[in-house]
């Protein structure tokens, strides 16, 4: 048995009533890459927080390479050659790369020398570990793969023999997931140890020794990854067997309720995102979107739910047209019976710094079941928000706490929860299960189905090829913001995937 980077003992951690952490038991083995498995809210993150310092432990001791220590701070952790890599990047957007690899690590007030020693760093370590990204970009108009990289490389600058990452595949595509699994394999082969907090079972069985598994702010089993399996592993985290493919009847697709024509929508430095896109959406069928983020999938979105502006082209709901000059207001749309789960739910789809209760009605707080004259119904609101949070299985179960408060799939499951329960006629939903674990994925592709069978109309952006190939009675690919393909949900991945990289698309072009 290898020796003991970490481990944690009788680890204990409670936020007021809620018991985050219970009496926990982990020991990572050195050079190893560690999964760590568990619903939302089982206090996986917590306790990574912990061991990283922005959380203490109520009781319980760490130890590092068999001392004993005590970390109160993400400073402390460094020190002991502990890095961390969270699922919600702690880049400083307008800053290079050269400069946020060095924030907090200067070694003089003029930098000219903290500049030359990081850049000279940068280059081995981009040599050693395959982290190659340009030390000159500017992070915000990096690809969220290569702002990843940028935090691994900040932690590795900083000593990190013990490598924290939180979901870290939640923002990825697949290929570039595939990239970080590689640098993750080559950073074990130079011995240092990896731990991989994840969702996604086949991640777990692809890339790590071992896998420890929470439920409810509990360790229930920790298992050698290759003598286990996703269904045990599904069982163990949820506490019950787990459907892990979506069961759905043949669709009856009904009348038009969603059309799409023509449409070209242009990005704030006005590039071209989406060009010339048609198609259309029926009730009583879901239409997956397909394709590598970045293709004019987020924009898309945004044009049809009134968020973006359109160029030209022209957007039906319902048979009437949606107005695409940017004046029109999305609270329109939403009256007209279409909403939508927006990809990014920090920024477009909650106030963070709102309870819980108020995100649940955000964006029909004015609807007059929750009015009375100019003030809110508070008590309606309330019993509201306690009906979705039981429905949807939202943890903690407490309306008041800040939003901030609860993990990212409990924040999905809350946006999910407000859209889904407005009975609309036209759903959409971009990236459905981000950040979701595998019980919760189960409840919301039942959800999606069920919409479809009442004979809604339901358009799904994902960048998970099971996920869209499960879920979808018709897949459309874009590439470089056009449709390039329409398949159906027998495709296989490797076709969808040649359509994704555009290979079809290029070649029928020359």
């Amino acid at each position: 048995m290898a020796q003991a980077a970490i481990e944690l003992i009788g680890i204990n951690k409670s936020f007021g009533a809620v018991r985050a952490n219970r009496d926990i038991n982990l020991e990572v083995a050195r050079g190893t890459i560690h999964g760590i498995v568990g619903e939302n809210g089982a206090g996986k993150s917590t306790l990574m927080s912990i061991l990283y310092g922005f959380y203490q432990a109520d009781s319980g001791e760490i130890r590092v390479g068999g001392k004993p220590v005590s970390i109160n701070s993400s400073n402390d952790a460094i020190a002991l050659g502990i890095g961390m890599v969270h699922q919600h990047f702690m880049l400083v957007d307008n800053f290079t790369v050269l400069e946020n690899v060095i924030l907090g690590a200067e070694n003089d007030a003029l930098l000219k020398s903290s500049i030359a020693k990081a850049r000279s760093e940068l280059e081995r370590l981009e040599r050693e570990y395959g982290l190659e990204v340009d030390p000159d970009a500017i992070i915000e108009e990096l690809p969220v793969g290569l702002q990843q990289r940028v935090e691994i490389l900040k932690a590795l600058y900083r000593g990190a023999e013990i490598l924290i990452l939180d979901e870290p595949t939640g923002v990825l595509t697949p290929a570039e997931a595939d990239h970080l699994f590689r640098i993750l394999k080559q950073l074990k082969e130079q011995g240092k140890t990896v731990v991989l907090i994840t969702h996604k079972l086949r991640e777990i069985m692809a890339i790590t020794d071992t896998v420890s598994v929470m439920r409810q702010g509990t360790m229930v089993a920790t298992r050698v990854t290759k003598e286990t399996t996703v269904g045990e592993l599904a069982e163990l985290m949820v506490g019950r067997r787990v459907l892990l493919r979506v069961e759905k009847g043949q669709s009856e697709a009904g009348a038009i309720k969603l059309s799409v024509r023509n449409l070209t929508v242009k990005d704030s430095r006005g590039v071209t995102m989406v060009d010339d896109v048609s198609f259309d959406v029926r009730g009583g069928e879901i239409v997956g979107i397909a394709g590598v983020a970045g293709n004019g999938q987020s924009e898309l979105l945004e044009a049809i739910s009134g968020i973006r502006h359109a160029v030209s082209g022209e957007v039906m709901l319902e048979g009437k047209p949606v107005d695409l000059t940017g004046k029109a207001d999305p609270g329109e749309l939403r009256d007209r019976g279409l909403a939508h789960v927006p990809e990014d739910r920090h920024h477009v789809g909650l106030v963070l710094a709102f309870e819980e209760n108020e995100n649940s009605i955000l964006g029909y707080h004015d609807d007059e079941r929750y009015l009375k004259g100019p003030f809110l119904k508070v008590d309606v609101i309330m019993a509201d928000a306690r009906d979705k949070i039981e429905k949807y299985d939202i943890r903690p179960g407490n309306p008041r706490l800040k939003t901030a408060n609860f993990s990212g799939g409990n924040q999905q499951k809350i946006v999910l929860a407000r859209e889904m329960e407005q009975d609309p006629g036209v759903l959409i939903v971009g990236q459905p299960t981000r950040g979701v674990d595998v019980g919760a994925i189960e409840f919301i592709h039942k959800r999606l189905i069920a919409m479809r069978d009442q004979g809604k109309a339901v358009l799904v952006v994902s960048v998970e090829l099971d996920e869209i190939r499960s879920l979808s009675d018709r897949i459309l690919v874009m590439f470089a913001g056009r449709i390039v393909g329409e398949r159906g949900p027998d495709a296989t991945e490797g076709e969808l995937g040649l359509l994704m990289a555009g290979v079809e698309h290029q070649e029928a072009a020359e």
